[in-house]
């Protein structure tokens, strides 16, 4: 017979296990849906989120509607932009989604072989932008028009990226990427190795985060991320990014982004719409077939899974994240999505030599692409240059160049299998 201790102690075991079980309940699946149509007439009524919960008196269909507002002189585009709204470069096939836009990157290489950001004149030599690596392709007036330099012969095309799912990109832990970066390097001893990068967050000053969003992982945080694309991308001035590039053209005073009468400014609902975006979903009747379910399986075989991670689970909901400045929900909390990313730097010698914020030897390393809504895009890698799937396996090197051997190594009837597995995503 056990002795009273014991079973004592086995009680208390239970009790404590069953308390730890309350206290962290399994993760779930995150909801997917292409639910967001992009509509002329009441934008975002139609539109279903992933259930977050709303700040008081807004609503899921607003923010949306607030993200496909565009805009003209009178509310702050330009004086140099590239898309007049949010949805212009993320819509396919719905709000927040990846589109076939590029935006345009250039600099030069000083002495020492460093990155430098271009010195852009306009107005016919009488101004000058600088400070970032971005041309736009548009202004709002003649003299504004942004030109390559002679000077800058690094030049590199960018794909607008997918927002869908974001929400739970940002609630994905710190330590989380550290250890996927960690663990690929002890599995590929070395080969494989993605870098993570501290990033500042503008929301927070003095604050630095873990980067996960943009081709360069220049930014930690969506709030972060909008705000400076809201400038970069459209010209409109926010609390993030209070300085136009230039003055020439412009006709409003900064910030040009304010509070509404709910206290939230723009970049407060495109943030709010993207955290209660549902994540890609896949193609499921293309995804239970044969062909496609052995694609997958060599998808792992190859070793495509190192960098493309096909899942991973968000912080525990009440997680304070940010720099202290948001807390996980409950509608983006322990959830499991299936990104097919690691979010990680890598050099697959596909670089585009551009540095942001990370050091210089970042120049050739691009954020691993997540395949979740691949089957959405007919083009490809982070130029789009890649118009089948096959070619932007090949172009994989560098770091992944065993993996892309291995394919090349594939019969070609092991190769429509992976590449219908990729089709379903």
């Amino acid at each position: 017979m056990m002795s009273r201790s014991i079973l004592i102690a086995i009680a208390l075991l239970a009790t404590q296990t069953t308390a730890l079980s309350q206290a962290a309940p399994p993760p779930t699946e995150a909801p997917s849906g292409f639910d967001t149509p992009t509509l002329v007439e009441h934008p975002g009524s139609k539109s279903v989120s992933n259930g977050i919960t709303q700040p008081p008196g807004d609503t899921f269909a607003r923010d949306q509607k607030v993200y496909e507002t565009q805009h003209d002189v009178t509310t702050g585009l330009g004086p140099v932009f590239n898309g007049r709204s949010c949805a212009e470069c993320h819509q396919n096939p719905v709000s927040g989604a990846a589109s076939q836009f590029t935006e345009l990157r250039v600099g030069h290489r000083d002495d020492n072989g460093n990155f430098v950001n271009p010195v852009v004149p306009i107005d016919d030599g009488a101004a000058t932008i600088q400070g970032r690596s971005i041309l736009n392709d548009r202004a709002v007036v003649p003299e504004a028009q942004e030109h390559i330099p002679a000077s800058e012969n690094i030049r590199a095309l960018r794909a607008a990226l997918n927002t869908l799912g974001d929400g739970f990109v940002e609630a994905i832990d710190d330590s989380t990427l550290l250890a996927l970066a960690a663990r690929q390097r002890e599995a590929s001893e070395g080969r494989i190795h993605g870098e993570a990068i501290e990033v500042p967050l503008f929301e927070a000053p003095g604050q630095t985060r873990i980067g996960r969003f943009g081709w360069k992982d220049q930014h930690g945080s969506l709030l972060s991320f909008i705000g400076d694309a809201y400038l970069n991308e459209m010209g409109v001035t926010n609390r993030l990014r209070p300085k136009d590039t230039t003055a020439i053209g412009k006709i409003t005073k900064d910030p040009e982004d304010v509070p509404d009468e709910l206290g939230l400014a723009d970049i407060d609902h495109f943030a709010q719409f993207i955290r209660g975006t549902k994540v890609p979903p896949r193609d499921k009747v293309l995804a239970a077939t044969a062909s496609a379910i052995a694609g997958e399986h060599l998808f792992d075989s190859l070793g495509c899974g190192a960098c493309h991670v096909a899942s991973i689970t968000t912080a525990r909901a009440g997680t304070v994240i940010n720099g202290g400045e948001f807390t996980v929900p409950e509608a983006l909390g322990n959830k499991i999505i299936h990104p097919y990313s690691d979010f990680l730097l890598h050099d697959i010698q596909t670089g585009d030599g551009i540095v942001q914020v990370g050091p210089q030897d970042t120049a050739n390393k691009l954020r691993t692409a997540p395949l979740w809504g691949l089957r959405m895009r007919p083009r490809f890698m982070h130029d789009l240059r890649s118009l089948t799937l096959q070619d932007a396996i090949e172009r994989h090197g560098g770091e992944a160049e065993e993996v892309a051997r291995r394919f090349r190594d594939l019969e070609k009837s092991q190769k429509e299998e992976l590449i219908t597995f990729l089709e379903s995503l």
